[in-house]
């Protein structure tokens, strides 16, 4: 049984990368730490990987309750501390009196400097105060070039990680039922829209699905998908539980701002 055919072809290449991982600390009985992970690439990671006996592995993204981590293999007679995940927070101090900074501004500015999503965690920000996380590796050339997100001036500050701000995770469920489980049904049922409106927002690439955009309104959603839209924010396909007598998809789902 191939393990290719428990996920979506366009997961291939991550489900090889994460072999070759595999196969890196099993034959050079040495660890391997890799960039960010978004949830979806850690749940793949996981089943790939699994309970092996050569092999371990853990996920750590700075704090308790955050959404993107890097993923540490290594093998068994290692003892894996925080420092090994080598990963830095940083604050945004800027003059909050006269401009706001919102995540987008600061994901923008962070992508801007030519480095790849991979390489920063989580952004976390409350009222005015802003922090992110970012890989070691590139935190020397971040302090050199990072000097404005959107139109505000900044001044990076390293933190100890103890100090991120808390992350509340809250999903505020309910039960309905979809007559399909095309994108843009769900959408339309678990963001109140229109399916007009839903097919415009994943047309012009304003949809994702696991953090990957999708253009296709007929793709088909699954159970543990989560589903993003520019300025609607989150829902997420909790369970599907079987059908309707009118042929409808019975749904546990979750939505959040």
């Amino acid at each position: 049984m191939s393990i290719y055919q428990h996920f979506r072809p366009e997961e291939r290449e991550f489900i090889d990368q994460v072999i070759n991982w595999k196969e890196y600390v099993e034959q050079n009985y040495a660890p391997k730490l890799t960039d960010f992970l978004d949830p979806r690439e850690q749940q793949i990671l996981s089943v790939v990987i699994g309970k092996h006996p050569d092999v371990k592995w853990e996920l750590f993204g700075g704090a308790p309750g955050t959404e993107r981590k890097r993923a540490f293999l290594f093998p068994e007679y290692l003892e894996v501390k925080q420092e090994d995940f080598q990963i830095k927070l940083f604050g945004i101090e800027y003059a909050s009196k006269f401009v706001n900074i919102e995540h987008r501004q600061v994901l923008g500015s962070l992508m801007s400097l030519g480095l790849k999503r991979g390489k920063f965690g989580d952004i976390l920000i409350d009222g005015d105060t802003v922090q992110f996380f970012a890989a070691e590796e590139i935190a020397d050339y971040i302090r050199l070039q990072l000097e404005s997100v959107g139109r505000a001036s900044i001044k990076l500050t390293e933190q100890p990680l103890a100090n991120a701000l808390t992350i509340d995770e809250v999903w505020n469920e309910m039960n309905t039922t979809i007559s399909s489980l095309r994108l843009d049904t769900v959408m339309s049922t678990l963001f109140n829209l229109s399916r007009q409106k839903s097919q415009l927002l994943i047309q012009h690439g304003h949809v994702k699905v696991n953090w990957t955009a999708i253009e296709n309104t007929a793709f088909d959603c699954g159970e543990g998908d989560v589903i993003s839209a520019r300025g609607y924010g989150r829902a997420k396909i909790i369970t599907i539980d079987g059908k309707t007598k009118k042929d409808k998809y019975r749904v546990i789902a979750g939505r959040k701002k």
